[in-house]
């Protein structure tokens, strides 16, 4: 899920404040084929646990679009192999439902110029996920990055 050009940065909350005890209540974990259709594929997966978690029409919309954004950063841009992780989170009387994926790329693009990419085709992306997100960010791991975004639902 490595960018290729430069846009709006993700911001950097990658951890609870140690005075915030971040409580995970439910968790999906989803792999993601490194094919052109994994996207729509998990997709609808997340939308049934959307639907189960009985969120309101707009938050799961959001969610799905989060969704949808960060994992195909993951199949265009990353080393597979990558994975979708829902969970809905709770800290300090606020609910969110956390979007995560990671994958076995670099945080950085690598190489390849930002100029040669078709403006028109890539790099809204990450612009999109900070706008719909109450809190997103990036962690590195052992070998890889994950991506994550929050939205709040109440």
């Amino acid at each position: 899920m490595t960018a290729t050009r430069p846009g709006p940065a993700l911001r950097e909350d990658t951890a609870p404040r140690e005075d915030t005890a971040l409580r995970e209540e439910a968790e999906y974990i989803f792999s993601l084929p490194h094919t052109p259709g994994a996207v729509p594929a998990v997709r609808r997966r997340v939308r049934a646990v959307l639907a189960d978690w009985r969120l309101s029409a707009d938050a799961a919309e959001d969610v799905l679009l989060l969704a949808s954004e960060l994992l195909t950063n993951a199949v265009v841009h990353a080393l597979p192999p990558a994975t979708l992780r829902l969970s809905r989170v709770s800290a300090d009387r606020r609910r969110a439902v956390r979007v995560e994926v990671t994958d076995m790329g670099p945080a950085a693009p690598a190489g390849l110029s930002a100029l040669a990419q078709d403006p028109d085709e890539h790099g809204r992306g990450i612009g999109i996920v900070t706008a719909l997100s109450a809190r997103c960010g990036v962690r590195e791991h052992l070998g890889g990055t994950g991506r994550w975004a929050e939205v709040a639902v109440g």
